[in-house]
Parts: structure tokens; C-alpha cells; sequence
């Protein structure tokens, strides 16, 4: 089932592309989806978007021109962006922050025009541009551009990849349909042939790659889908846990939080592998108790020896 490319990764995939094609002005809609990772119905909204972008009282001189003429892609800044913009230094820090993290989004050009103005507004607010140091995720930069290279040429990868839900590591062939970074870590999404299906892959977890050069021969994938999708065995777990265990409810998957009278937070998890159940509920010990289970999970009882049986048999 396709899903919706999400909105952090479009407004993401639209900043960096406003001053590349400026840049280059009048790139190809090809050149434009290639070096972006979109399609070309995609790029047409992203541009419909773009041409109603400006400040109030949106008068011409306030309204980006943006538009598909004869195959090229045209951008135009509004007049707004040629008047002196006035900064505090707070301001000046956090759009040096902001700046540098767009930088490292797939696709910006790390020489072009907004890579010198995060330079020179570095300088001007008296500090280097690389005082500011910003990581999406611990990928490494090789294992990005090969799957970025295979997503763009349509062609197959092999990776062994540790699973962190499953508690194993497998290699696989998959055919990589895009390459993002959302919540500090990259992604990519595509076609698994060991799963025969659509698969997320969390990219610092791709213990080695292989490019092949063998064109895809699975269905198309979504660029960029849902961080997560409930897959067998399925189902959620409710948790009442105590107040000083509130990370939970913000770092996992969850569908329902509800404070209690005595600080106490009720959470429902959605639950994609039993393995990884059984590591939460184990580091959450006596800190956690369990409301509501899915159907078929043995229980707290067993998980403990259920972990330690898989960690034996990776010891022999």
C-alpha cells in the first residue's frame, strides 16, 4: 500500500532545492527530481506550493515566482529577500543552526549559494560557520551515497543489516526508492526481497553494502513513508509507568498517553516484534506495569529467559 511521503521530508526536500535552482537557473525537471529524489508530479506540487510562499499583504514584490516552462524549472526570489535583513545575535546563532542542518539534507550543494551565506552570516556575527556542528544520525557518508546513487539509477544494493526489533542480523537485497533524515537518524526507504515487501531501514544499522548495478524488479516504493508500520505479530502493549519513566511515551511509537492523578503516565505502544517488547519491559522492570498485552505475547514472565536463550546461542 503507498504511503504519503510526510511533510517534515517535503518542507526539507523544498529548502534545499529553493536555492539550488536558483542557482542554476532553469535546471531540467529531470536534473531537478534526480538530484532531489521526487517525481516530477511531486516537484509540480512542490512548485504550486512555492508560488504561494510570501509575507503579508502578499503583494507581488512578497510572493516567491516559481514555475515548469518547456521541461525547466524556474525559481525567482521576491523582491523582500534583496533589503538588508537586521539580526540579533540570538537570531543570527539559531539561523546558522538551522542553516547548517539543511546543509547536510541529501541533495544541497555544500559550495552553492546557501553554503556562502551561512559563511558569511557565520562572520558577521563573529564566529565560524563550523563552530556549529550538526549530525543527522551516525550513517556513514559512503554507505549514504550508495544508496543514493542506486535510488537515483533505479538499481539494487545488498546490505547486512542488524534488526533491532528481531534481535539478528541478515543480508538482504533491496532496491533503495529514497534516502532521509527525520528524528536525528537517516533512513531509506525500499523494496525488500528477502521480505517481499516495503521496508524502512534505519542507515547507521547497515553493517556492509554492495552495489550490484541490477535494475529493480520489485513494485515502486513511496521516497519517504511513515517512520513506522505495524506489521505481524502486531497489536499494542499498555504500560502504567511511573513519572520518572515519561521517555517513553516520546521515544517509542505511541497511540494513547494519559497522565494519572498521582503523576503516573498510562501509555499504548504499538508492538511490531516481540524481541523488542521483551527488551522494554525487561529495562523497564518494576517501574512498569503491564495493563493490557497483545494477543499471543507470552508474557514478562518468560521474556527474561527468552532474552537471555537468544544472547547464550550468539555466545557458542
Amino acid at each position: 500500500m503507498a504511503v504519503r511521503a510526510t511533510a517534515e521530508g517535503r518542507l526539507q526536500r523544498i529548502l534545499a532545492m529553493v536555492p539550488w535552482v536558483v542557482a542554476h537557473d532553469g535546471p531540467t525537471v529531470v536534473d531537478v527530481c534526480s538530484r532531489f529524489g521526487c517525481t516530477p508530479t511531486e516537484l509540480t506540487s512542490d512548485i504550486g506550493l512555492l508560488y504561494l510562499c510570501g509575507l503579508y499583504p502578499y503583494t507581488p514584490d512578497l510572493l516567491i515566482e516559481a514555475a515548469i516552462v518547456d521541461g525547466r524549472v524556474f525559481i525567482e526570489y521576491a523582491d523582500y529577500f534583496s533589503r538588508p535583513l537586521r539580526l540579533t545575535p540570538a537570531e543570527g546563532l539559531s539561523l546558522v543552526a538551522a542553516a547548517s542542518t539543511l546543509l547536510a539534507a541529501p541533495g544541497t550543494d555544500d559550495q552553492g549559494p546557501l553554503a556562502r551565506g551561512l559563511a558569511k552570516l557565520a562572520n558577521a556575527i563573529g564566529g565560524a560557520a563550523d563552530s556549529v556542528e550538526i549530525e543527522l544520525g551516525a550513517a556513514e557518508a559512503e554507505t549514504l551515497a550508495a544508496l543514493r546513487d542506486a535510488s537515483r539509477a533505479g538499481t539494487q544494493v545488498v546490505i547486512d543489516y542488524y534488526a533491532f526489533g528481531r534481535d539478528e542480523r541478515t543480508t538482504r537485497t533491496i532496491e533503495p526508492a529514497g534516502v532521509f533524515s527525520t528524528g536525528g537518524q537517516w533512513y531509506v526507504s525500499a523494496y525488500c526481497h528477502l521480505a517481499h515487501d516495503e521496508r524502512l531501514f534505519r542507515v547507521d544499522r547497515i553493517v556492509a553494502l554492495t552495489a550490484t548495478g541490477v535494475g529493480r524488479t520489485g513494485p515502486d516504493v513511496p521516497p519517504t513513508p511513515g517512520l513506522f508500520a505495524r506489521r505481524p505479530p502486531g497489536g499494542t502493549v499498555t504500560l502504567v509507568l511511573e513519572p520518572s519513566m515519561q521517555w517513553v511515551a516520546e521515544q517509542y511509537p505511541v497511540e494513547a498517553t494519559e497522565v494519572q492523578p498521582d503523576g503516573s503516565v498510562r501509555v499504548r505502544l504499538v508492538v511490531a516484534e516481540w524481541p523488542w517488547l521483551d527488551r522494554l519491559v525487561l529495562r523497564l522492570g518494576a517501574g512498569a506495569c503491564i495493563e493490557a498485552s497483545p494477543s499471543g505475547w507470552p508474557g514478562r514472565a518468560d521474556a527474561a529467559a527468552r532474552v537471555l536463550a537468544r544472547y547464550g546461542a550468539a555466545l557458542h
